[in-house]
């Protein structure tokens, strides 16, 4: 499995159980990524998608304490039944959107991370992801070009897990 997150300079990817910033090229590189994949993700990252419903063109399965129906995505109550629901899935094409608990709690087994990287410093960021730079065994594989929209400046890395 793999990951995609968005963070500031400083690692931060939520605030108020919000996104951070709307970037539209963030977004395109997001679809392009995981459009006909599997996401995984927790029910308050799942509040933050346009509607709060489930998105399109994709297998979603949510993580969540409460019973719940939610029409167009799967429902799971742990982090092993989240994991469980993607092992028949092609590895490659599987990728934990959020939040930070999940990222936390699945990050060991993903192999690839797709990182939004903001060079700009929120204020009063809540929720943070882990600083790949720091941890063992993550290495920047390539990144492309800075680009600049909405007045942020941004570009796409992906960290590949040599633990795995």
């Amino acid at each position: 499995m793999n990951a995609i997150v968005a963070v500031d300079e400083n690692w931060a990817i939520g605030k108020d159980n919000g996104l951070l910033f709307s970037i539209p090229g963030d977004m395109k590189h997001f679809r392009a990524i995981t459009t006909g994949g599997t996401i995984l993700l927790g029910r308050k990252t799942l509040e933050t998608f346009p509607g709060g419903k489930p998105l399109p063109k994709r297998r979603n399965v949510i993580l969540t304490s409460c019973k719940a129906d939610i029409p167009g995505a799967e429902v799971v109550h742990s982090i092993q039944e989240l994991r469980d629901a993607a092992a028949e899935e092609d590895p490659e094409h599987v990728f934990v959107v959020g939040g930070g608990s999940v990222y936390t709690a699945l990050l060991p087994y993903c192999r690839r991370v797709y990182l939004t990287k903001v060079f700009a410093a929120v204020e009063g960021p809540d929720t943070y992801f882990p600083n790949l730079d720091k941890l063992p065994g993550w290495k920047a594989e390539q990144a492309s070009e800075q680009m600049t929209e909405n007045g942020l400046t941004y570009q796409f890395v992906e960290y590949i897990n040599q633990n795995i």
